[in-house]
């Protein structure tokens, strides 16, 4: 059963980030505080490329490649379904265009009211991820090629957390038989990359583990920004934080990364 699969799943990455939390600690300590924000450059660069962009194609998602969030994969997601979307019904293919154009139009009218803090940023991103995805049913495109996901449902591409472990979450919920499909891909590349740990994580670590990091990285419930052409509604925000007022623009929305959202959902670290 696919729950049972994700099940798994979830034990055995909240399990990893639970043994491997001591070795990263002082690393993560020492990078806090740069990686906390968008950069002034980071956010200017970004901007000035969302401007110029379009709504068709890939470009307003390079726009997100090498900042100081980390934010990564956009790109490569929308590379990937528009070159696979050719194997896909004319259904699936508007599918497709209509999910990424819903994601690349939010992207431009939402980037410039939230705070630069990195998890206002990814926050921003996880959900126009979901809304979109939802919204055009791109769980259908690929219903009869999943392996045209291929490319996208990699188990290195879960570290560091960011859009793959949101697509991930949506193609979990897509069904019995992808979200079959992608969890046990995703469990045989584990395996092939840790060996017999990853089946002994079960046995070792306890779900109550599992359910206590769960419950202490569950974001704050958000609402959803509706999309217009006309731009986004006005969103309440928190009071700007002082740096902030030096940067291009003025930001909020707030989240915290985690691969499963849901009780069939993936915890990544």
């Amino acid at each position: 059963m696919p729950a049972n699969v994700s099940a798994v799943f979830v034990l055995l990455l909240a399990c990893q980030q639970v043994l491997t939390t001591d070795l990263h600690d002082v690393h993560e300590k020492q990078v806090s505080q740069v990686k906390k924000r968008l950069s002034l450059q980071s956010t200017a660069e970004i901007q000035s490329c969302l401007v110029s962009s379009g709504d068709v194609g890939c470009g307003t998602f390079q726009c997100f490649n090498n900042n100081s969030c980390e934010i990564q994969g956009l790109h490569h997601i929308c590379l990937t379904l528009l070159h696979n979307a050719g194997r896909y019904d004319s259904q699936g293919k508007s599918f497709v265009k209509e999910a990424l154009r819903c994601m690349a139009l939010g992207l431009r009218q939402r980037f410039s009211c939230v705070s630069r803090r990195c998890s206002a940023v990814k926050e921003m991103v996880f959900s126009l991820q979901r809304e979109c995805y939802s919204k055009h049913q791109l769980c259908l495109a690929p219903r009869d090629h999943m392996d045209t996901m291929g490319n996208l449902v990699q188990f290195h591409l879960m570290f560091p957390p960011g859009p793959y472990v949101e697509l991930m979450n949506f193609l979990l919920r897509c069904g019995d038989a992808v979200g079959l499909w992608v969890g046990q891909r995703l469990r045989r590349q584990c395996e092939q990359h840790w060996g017999a740990l990853c089946s002994s994580f079960g046995s070792t670590c306890s779900l109550s583990q599992a359910d206590a990091l769960q419950h202490t990285t569950a974001p704050p419930p958000t609402v959803s920004w509706p999309i217009t052409d006309r731009g986004p509604l006005q969103q309440p925000t928190e009071a700007a934080e002082p740096d902030d007022r030096n940067g291009p623009s003025q930001i909020d929305n707030a989240t915290e990364f985690g691969l499963m959202s849901e009780k069939t959902n993936v915890t990544a670290v």
